[in-house]
């Protein structure tokens, strides 16, 4: 079981009002060309970020951003802070090979503890080998579900 996850920068960390919709079409209504996420998407995106918030595994620096996005939902700087969130979500979010290659190096070692960092590696690669992609911690799992909205959430 992985306790902690890394973030991609070398740190390591233990890791609303929605906009206005046209009634007829469920689409978004644009005001002054800005683009808001549809009702749905902003909904979900709420409800993970308030759950990757609560997550053991959740960076200082990703509830810091998540908090701040959620800050700026329904005002003029959603749309910065969208880009600004999706950015701290990518450099947070940890591939699998990148916590192989620490979990098993003596630097993870020395981190976790031996025989810790030995049974990351080996869950690791267990779920690399199922088709993992990024770490399963909480706070990387819930990261993972919402940038699978990211084209939704910048459209």
């Amino acid at each position: 079981m992985v306790l902690f996850c890394i973030r991609s920068h070398d740190r390591m960390g233990v890791h609303t009002e929605g906009s206005p919709e046209n009634e007829e079409t469920g689409s978004n209504v644009k005001q002054k060309g800005d683009v808001k996420m549809k009702q749905d998407v902003l909904n979900y995106v709420i409800e993970k970020t308030k759950a990757l918030m609560e997550a053991p595994t959740c960076s200082p620096e990703t509830k810091e951003a998540a908090q701040s996005w959620l800050d700026a939902v329904g005002t003029d700087k959603e749309q910065a802070e969208t880009k600004s969130y999706i950015q701290e979500l990518e450099a947070d979010i940890m591939p699998i090979d990148q916590l192989i290659g620490f979990a098993g190096s003596e630097a993870g070692a020395e981190y976790f503890g031996a025989e810790t960092a030995a049974g990351i590696v080996a869950h690791a690669e267990e779920i690399k080998a199922a088709g993992a992609k990024y770490c399963d911690c909480p706070a990387c799992a819930i990261v993972a579900e919402i940038l699978e909205k990211k084209a939704e959430m910048l459209a």
